[in-house]
């Protein structure tokens, strides 16, 4: 008795599309030898983090030398801009994020913010960047989005994602709209769970599809999914595994219910908790192809050889079992070249060099300044006691960035006294610790989130109510009324979001 087995394209084509279309990360600051191997052999994209930049120079370098492999590669970059960057990991941001923005909501400026980072990152050899974030951050306690949303307004949202798409693209970098169908109603990161957007289609499609479709009419190359459930569309699998999502909805042509896009289809890292926990990198890989992703995002988290191997060996696996099937893997290759060999074209023109000052302008513009009726002059004329309160920064946003006011104003102001608290101290301990080391000195209270923190608000009142002279910054989403004689609201952590806020506390510019 014969057995019918599937028939499969040439092993070495088969390899080659299953190596093309992962977007793994690596270690170290050039490109390792297994890394320049994989590229020869096909490898499509290659994903840099913080851990890959130390500076212009040297990520220029980096870049050139994956080219030198493979021309068309993809080099991918998770550069919002505002609290998550990875270009300057170390020092903050010179481009106010998404909230920041919508808060300005001038559409030009945001092009123009997105076009001067564009080119920093092309100027770098970066020709894909995974921004911008779409999400109508209609959860305020969203743990995850936050700032990185341009704000809960439909409107708003979509048509800052389009301006930001169109000033990324015109630089020739290629944008990536992201966490479709929407990440901004979740309570849960989807990096250590999978959360559940529980709402009809009817919201999903008059809220969090609205900036989606406008990014899709910007002609954004490229759209990440999101690791969330959404039973009203699906019931058993999450959107990056979901035909459902991905081939029924973002796909499909509008007469048949879908948003007709023809771009290329990411997936958010298959390493994350949400799907690495529940279905396995491999099966996860696998089930994304078949639902419809084009391509697979790895190496925030496994970032060696043996996970692009992994995923390359599990993805021919289901070739050859006829779970995938060729003309699917095949069609999903062809999108990433496709959209490689865009990149490279262009690449071949002029690069203008960023002009960095858009991103000042734009973070002073965002501020929003509250001053306590009566309150006396707010302005910090000599050496002040910084208290900064921290939670733990989502892996999105990371912990080496630097972020507040302090190191600025130590800067201007030598002697100043700083602390930095957490939620593992006590009220009562923070409390006195602040009072008594402020004593007479003017007291600056620094917060991001404060409204999703009780411990944070609780230390704030607290501190507020001895020190009604106090300064306070919000980094985070203001949500909070308010308090002291004078509340500043950045609506993000940027550098230049420090800066701009550090020019109201001091009446001085930068």
């Amino acid at each position: 008795m014969s057995i019918l087995v599937p028939a499969v394209a040439d092993s070495d084509q088969l390899h080659r599309d299953a190596l093309t279309v992962l977007q793994p990360g690596f270690v170290g600051t050039a490109p390792p030898t297994w890394l320049r191997r994989h590229l020869a052999a096909g490898l499509g994209s290659v994903a840099l983090f913080g851990r890959n930049v130390t500076d212009p120079g040297q990520l220029a370098a980096l870049t050139s030398a994956l080219r030198t492999e493979n021309p068309d590669v993809l080099v991918a970059i998770d550069e919002e801009g505002g609290d998550v960057t990875r270009l300057e990991a170390g020092s903050g941001s010179s481009w106010p994020g998404n909230l920041a923005l919508g808060a300005i909501d001038d559409p030009a400026l945001t092009r123009d913010v997105a076009r001067e980072l564009g080119r920093a990152l092309a100027a770098c050899g970066v020709n894909y960047n995974w921004a911008p974030s779409a999400d109508v951050n209609s959860n305020p306690r969203n743990p995850v989005i936050g700032v990185r949303s341009f704000g809960a307004d439909p409107g708003l949202c979509a048509r800052h994602t389009a301006a930001w798409v169109g000033g990324l693209q015109s630089v020739g970098v290629a944008a990536c709209a992201k966490h479709f169908p929407g990440h901004g109603d979740t309570a849960v990161d989807s990096h250590l769970g999978l959360p559940v957007v529980d709402v009809d289609v009817d919201l999903l499609r008059s809220r969090d599809l609205v900036p989606f479709k406008a990014a899709i009419a910007a002609g954004a190359k490229a759209v990440m999914t999101a690791h969330i459930m959404i039973p009203a569309l699906d019931a058993t699998l999450p959107a990056t595994l979901s035909r459902a999502v991905l081939s029924d909805l973002l796909r499909a042509r509008p007469a048949d219910g879908g948003l007709g896009y023809e771009g290329l289809i990411v997936t958010d890292g298959i390493e994350m908790g949400a799907i690495a926990d529940t279905y396995g990198t491999g099966e996860g890989t696998v089930l994304a192809l078949i639902a419809g992703a084009d391509a697979i995002c790895v190496g925030g988290g496994l970032a060696d050889e043996g996970t692009v191997l992994h995923l390359r060996d599990a993805i021919v696996e289901a070739v050859r079992a006829g779970r995938l099937t060729e003309e699917r893997l095949a069609d999903a290759a062809r999108r990433v070249r496709g959209l490689g060999s865009w990149a490279r074209i262009e690449a071949q023109g002029e690069l203008a060099e960023p002009d960095l000052a858009v991103g000042l302008r734009a973070a002073r513009r965002a501020l929003r300044v509250v001053r306590a009726p009566g309150a006396a002059a707010a302005a910090v004329t000599e050496r002040p006691y910084v208290a900064s309160f921290s939670p733990q920064a989502n892996i999105a946003v990371g912990d080496e960035t630097p972020w507040g006011v302090a190191g600025m104003l130590a800067a201007r102001f030598p002697g100043t006294r700083t602390a930095r608290f957490g939620p593992d101290v006590e009220l009562d301990e923070v409390a006195a610790r602040v009072l008594a080391g402020a004593a007479d000195r003017r007291l600056v209270l620094v917060v991001r989130d404060a409204h999703r923190h009780p411990w944070m608000s609780a230390a704030l009142d607290r501190l507020v109510a001895a020190r009604p002279d106090a300064l306070v910054v919000e980094m985070g989403v203001p949500q909070a009324v308010p308090v002291g004689a004078l509340h500043v609201a950045t609506h993000g952590a940027a550098r230049v979001c420090g800066l701009a806020a550090v020019e109201v506390l001091t009446g001085q510019s930068v």
